[in-house]
């Protein structure tokens, strides 16, 4: 007959507190996991908040290399190049945020850090792997409208 190595057994009210605290902690580590396919913004999360037809901005507000977030429009204004204008819809890929801001990497997303190419609308940096959703615009003078 072998002795048990510990010096004190476990009672049965400890082994089931442990599995009941166990129990209790996986929802919450369920919520926090998924993969990145399952979190990702979807179609609707990825349009813009106007319709087609809407004026968005003047060209002259919109820097070149960089761009304008356009909150209440739920629209990013980009311009890459001299006199070149793209428009993405203003949510990230990861799990649908809101873009915060455009620095010199890119816009930025605040809640994962994740990092979109002025030009392209692709993710440089971060979890986001699926580009913005790229909307069509009109340029006639210095107006910028959504087509």
């Amino acid at each position: 007959m072998s002795q048990r190595a510990s010096s004190s057994p476990i009672s049965r009210r400890h082994a089931l507190g442990g599995a009941a605290g166990v129990g209790l902690g996986l929802p919450l580590l369920a919520a926090c996991g998924g993969s990145d396919d399952d979190a990702a913004a979807s179609d609707d999360e990825t349009s813009a908040g106007v319709e087609a037809g809407t004026p968005l901005t003047t060209t002259d507000a919109v820097p070149v290399g960089s761009g304008v977030i356009l909150a209440e429009e739920k629209v990013v204004v980009t311009q890459p190049s001299e006199g070149e204008f793209k428009a993405y819809a203003n949510i990230c890929t990861h799990q649908g945020c809101a873009l915060e801001s455009i620095s010199a990497d890119g816009i930025r997303c605040p809640c994962h850090g994740s990092v979109f190419d002025v030009a392209t609308g692709e993710p440089t940096d971060g979890p986001a792997d699926s580009p913005l959703n790229e909307l069509p615009i009109t340029v006639d003078g210095d107006s910028i409208t959504l087509a």
